[in-house]
């Protein structure tokens, strides 16, 4: 399989030039004329090589290069340049740059430098530790999604990038930006969030830009903008969908000139910030219905980072809620060691509409409830109707994954069969051996006999029961 180069250059000359040089080799070549495009290129699908060139309109070389080593942190960059001199290179080579070629150059040289630099990428991926993260700050979660999301945060956070982060209410965008910031060399410095739908249009603009004493009626002192407040550190804008026409003006402005004017006011004055927006709707749907600026979309979508749900977090929900406990327990002063089976198994087959936000709120009322040392399901106060009806499985579920899918399409009172005909077949597979069934379905052993117990099944008994049913089928003649 050819491998996929990504040639980024704003004269057309150098892409066909950089192209023919590839013709008939082991490459395929992509090409486009700005970092803007190679941004989106890179989101759409994977590259082995990105070669760009260092002076181009709009979106440089070097920035080009830090936006790859977060979105795609494996890819290794090659820089070509005009503007040959000692302090480029240098520059080049701190950003991350792999190897840094002045132009003209000649095609053997970029065969070299390209095959050389794909091999030391792949002797550096071969002994590269893969260890998982558990957790960073408040966000919690062994999942594969949200290794994903923890690797974007580490590997942004020492970069001044805008950060677009999209996900469902609920799912912790908050704690993603904190946790940027913290990771940061502005940990230091201020974090300023910004809920861009609770104030109207004219406070909001007023909170974030400030105002001059006498600009407008109430103006009847000076207020410095959350902008200026945020000078050295991050500011923090959720829900960035809701902004107003003038408001996205305004914001665009900023990022272009990295300064402000109050209201009022007449005299710019500059500001240093690290912004981070996020919004539980999809921005491209909003700018392709007129609702959102197009070119403000280009300057905020730098390194998106897209939050799971918690129903797609497989193995989350025990996780979080073992840190809620720990959480709530401390703070209410209460000794509870743990949770009961039959409880997390009702979690563990909850939909959570409401995303971590919901399962916090639900633990932490769980520990103000619980009278022992165990929090039990009724504590949950769960809903036991309103299972999502979204799924397509048939038959009798062989998995816990399975049986969830299964459990938010019937109806409550056909819940137990469903749970039974899981239950048993498990068992009858594995020749009745509890730990043999629980692996077999992916649950824990502690959750799978909560679920037997709940079930009042007894495994031996119920072998013994269609062992002798068995035997009265084909009777053994003596």
């Amino acid at each position: 399989m050819k491998r996929r180069l990504l040639v980024v250059d704003d004269e057309a000359v150098v892409r066909r030039s950089v192209c023919r040089i590839f013709e008939g080799t082991e490459f395929e070549v992509e090409t486009v004329p700005s970092g803007r495009a190679a941004l989106e290129a890179i989101q759409q699908r994977p590259f082995h090589l990105v070669i760009t060139d260092l002076k181009m309109p709009g979106m440089n070389g070097i920035e080009v290069l830090k936006a790859i080593r977060v979105l795609q942190p494996g890819t290794p960059v090659i820089l070509i340049t005009g503007y040959a001199t000692v302090d480029t290179a240098v520059e080049c080579m701190k950003s991350g740059a792999v190897e840094y070629i002045p132009k003209p150059f000649t095609p053997d040289l970029l065969l070299e430098k390209v095959h050389n630099t794909l091999a030391r990428a792949a002797s550096l991926h071969a002994t590269a530790p893969d260890t998982p993260v558990e957790r960073i700050g408040e966000i919690v979660g062994r999942s594969s999604s949200m290794q994903e999301v923890y690797q974007r945060i580490l590997r942004v956070a020492p970069t001044d990038s805008t950060v677009l982060i999209t996900g469902e209410s609920g799912t912790g965008k908050e704690l993603v930006a904190r946790a940027i910031h913290d990771h940061s060399a502005r940990k230091n410095k201020s974090f300023v969030a910004v809920d861009c739908t609770a104030l109207a249009e004219n406070l909001l603009e007023s909170e974030l830009f400030g105002h001059v004493k006498g600009s407008f009626t109430g103006a009847i002192r000076t207020k410095t903008g959350l902008f200026k407040v945020a000078d050295g550190g991050t500011l923090f804008l959720d829900e960035i969908s809701n902004l107003s026409a003038t408001t996205q003006a305004k914001l665009l402005r900023v990022l272009q000139e990295r300064e402000i004017t109050p209201i009022g006011g007449t005299t710019p004055s500059p500001i240093d910030i690290r912004l981070v927006v996020a919004t539980n709707q999809d921005l491209k749907e909003r700018v392709d219905a007129g609702a959102f600026r197009e070119d403000l979309y280009f300057r905020l979508n730098i390194i998106p980072i897209s939050l799971p749900p918690l129903r797609d977090r497989q193995g989350d929900v025990e996780a979080l809620t073992t840190f809620f406990l720990g959480k709530y327990a401390a703070e209410t002063g209460k000794c509870i060691r743990g949770i009961s089976g039959d409880a997390m198994l009702r979690l563990e087959t909850y939909s959570f509409p409401g995303n971590v936000r919901e399962l916090e709120n639900i633990i932490e009322r769980a520990v103000v409830l619980c009278q022992g040392e165990l929090v039990e399901e009724a504590d949950l106060e769960l809903p036991t109707r309103g299972f999502r009806a979204h799924c397509h499985q048939t038959g009798t579920p062989r998995t816990a994954e399975e049986l969830k899918l299964a459990k938010r399409v019937v109806k409550d009172d056909a819940v137990l069969p469903v749970e039974r005909a899981f239950a048993l077949d498990a068992l009858r597979r594995n020749d009745w051996n509890v730990t043999r069934a629980a692996q077999d379905t992916g649950m824990l052993r502690p959750n799978f006999q909560a679920l037997l117990r709940k079930l009042e099944i007894s495994p031996m008994q119920r072998r013994n029961q269609e062992e002798t049913s068995a035997a009265g089928e084909h009777p053994v003649s003596g």
